[in-house]
């Protein structure tokens, strides 16, 4: 009877979420510094009537936790979401670091899931209409907001902004005019981009002819001469037309702009500046320096223009997602930059030689450099077929050349897809998900009565009205006494009500706390009542 009574006392019963598991006191002590190896019988959720301990956790990461105890070894369980399985670590006072190889990679996934979401976030892609009080916030007149002092200026100033900057944003499927605002702004910049291209068609282009005057034998004549072409007139009025627009949107953008500095610093907007600019320096100089000698060179400059193709993305949340994608593999997109790199040098070098050992009167690779540009062909599987080998020493360099290309352009072509397939399905899943969730509230643990306790309020009391019998879990000060409130409940075990180590309890329950002892193990009447 001794061996089975020390065994049970061995024993300890934790019932987790409803969930009763059973276990030697031994096992939880093999973890030190944890909730669950400073168990003693003075904790508040400690059940003296179902010698049990109480914790209203989640159950089944209870199990994976209490195998950590008994094996070593902590497995993350894959019904459960990763930061609940983090939040419940944390309760138990273990170290997340401490899951198995095995688990860690699916572990994990919830760490990469959260920053896509914060990416997401950041891209603003499918955005709410904000409340007063955050344009207010945004656009730094919060105190005028509450105030209620807001000038006209103030009132006008974030509706200007929404209307010309977030086009694209959800707010544009409640608003007509934000649709008909990004439906104008796409339209004229298909229109400039189409005009830019097609005003270099020889079909579409004026020329210029001059009457030159001929001198022969005593005759003099004159001939007609085409020494250039120009572009139509037309489609100067149409760059004219788009460009104002582009440049009252412009201006209207940046005045309203919350931050100027942050706007300016944008690509997209630097680039829509500086397409903007490159219209009006064109004008100039084909006012003011048609003359000089090639300044045809300077129209150069004015493919600028086509990077407004770039402010697309502010009206497709596609292109935000492709863009994003670029970036989010930039590692990827570097080591691939690298061997293919690596490889164009190395058969470059190859093939030179290889067709100088045999004779070859038509020899294509006169030096490296040369052959550096037929490795760079061949290996992206382009083949122009300007260059070619003719040695069979060529042949089998050439050969090794573009399997070798295939292999290294296509090994990281599948990350860049799962990135872009991860981005655009969490964007999709956001797109379904309800705007409003439902709020649920805090409620506090109820605090158990203590009957029998001397009351320090109420009717027939010294202490505070209204505070009547003590309760379980009552800070100091709780009821009017010193003391910071709500300091001890900070500890992560509480101390148990009507217990040595109470500092609560009254003096006058010392004597019958004395007397309910264990003794063999077993408990008094008194106590058990």
């Amino acid at each position: 009877m001794n061996l089975i009574n020390m065994d049970a006392e061995n024993r300890v019963v934790l019932n987790v979420g409803g969930i009763r598991h059973e276990t030697y006191k031994a096992t939880l002590k093999k973890i030190p510094a944890t909730r669950l190896s400073r168990l003693t019988e003075a904790l508040a959720n400690y059940d003296p009537i179902l010698n049990e301990y109480f914790f209203d956790r989640h159950p089944g990461v209870f199990a994976q936790v209490l195998n950590y105890y008994r094996t070593g070894k902590l497995h993350y369980p894959t019904d459960v979401c990763g930061p609940l399985f983090e939040e419940e670590l944390e309760f138990w006072g273990l170290d997340s670091n401490q899951v198995e190889p095995c688990c860690w990679m699916t572990y994990t996934q919830h760490r990469d899931t959260q920053e896509t979401l914060a990416v997401l976030d950041r891209l603003d892609l499918d955005t709410d209409k904000p409340s007063d009080e955050e344009l207010a916030r945004k656009f730094g007149f919060e105190e005028d907001y509450y105030e209620g002092t807001l000038s006209w200026w103030q009132r006008l100033k974030p509706k200007m902004w929404s209307l010309f900057d977030e086009p694209y944003s959800s707010n544009a499927a409640k608003s007509p005019v934000l649709q008909i605002i990004g439906v104008i702004s796409v339209f004229f910049i298909c229109v400039s981009i189409l005009s830019f291209c097609l005003k270099t068609h020889p079909d579409m282009r004026v020329p210029v002819i001059i009457n030159k005057t001929v001198y022969g034998d005593n005759t003099t004549s004159w001939a007609l001469d085409k020494t250039h072409t120009n572009a139509h007139d037309a489609f100067f009025y149409i760059e004219c037309v788009c460009n104002a627009w582009f440049t009252l949107e412009f201006v209207i953008r940046i005045v309203a702009s919350p931050n100027r500095c942050e706007f300016i610093k944008s690509s997209v907007n630097l680039i829509d500046m500086i397409a903007t600019l490159s219209f009006y320096i064109d004008l100039f100089l084909q006012k003011f320096a048609s003359h000089l000698e090639n300044a045809d060179i300077l129209e150069f400059f004015s493919i600028i223009r086509i990077m407004r193709l770039f402010k697309l993305t502010r009206h497709s949340s596609g292109l935000k997602i492709l863009i994003q994608t670029f970036r989010a593999s930039a590692k990827e997109l570097t080591l691939l930059v690298f061997f293919l790199v690596l490889g164009i040098v190395i058969f470059a070098s190859l093939v030179y030689y290889a067709e100088r050992i045999q004779y070859n009167p038509k020899n294509d690779f006169k030096s490296i450099p040369l052959g550096l540009w037929w490795a760079l062909v061949t290996m992206t599987t382009v083949g122009y077929g300007d260059m070619v080998p003719k040695t069979y020493v060529g042949m089998f360099v050439g050969a090794l050349c573009a399997l070798a290309g295939v292999l290294t352009i296509a090994l990281p072509v599948p990350v860049i897809v799962s990135n872009f397939a991860m981005y655009y399905s969490h964007t999709q899943a956001r797109a379904k998900l309800p705007k409003k969730r439902r709020r649920v509230l805090p409620v506090e643990q109820p605090r158990v009565r203590i009957p029998g306790v001397p009351t320090t309020g109420g009717p027939g009391g010294g202490g505070v009205p209204g505070c009547g019998q003590q309760v379980a879990l009552l800070p100091p000060g709780g009821c009017g006494g010193g003391g910071p409130p709500g300091a001890q409940n900070r500890r992560m075990n509480a101390i148990k009500t009507n217990h040595p180590k109470d500092p609560f309890a009254s003096k006058a329950d010392e004597g019958r706390r004395n007397s309910n002892l264990r003794t063999n193990g077993t408990k008094t009447s008194g106590d058990l009542g």
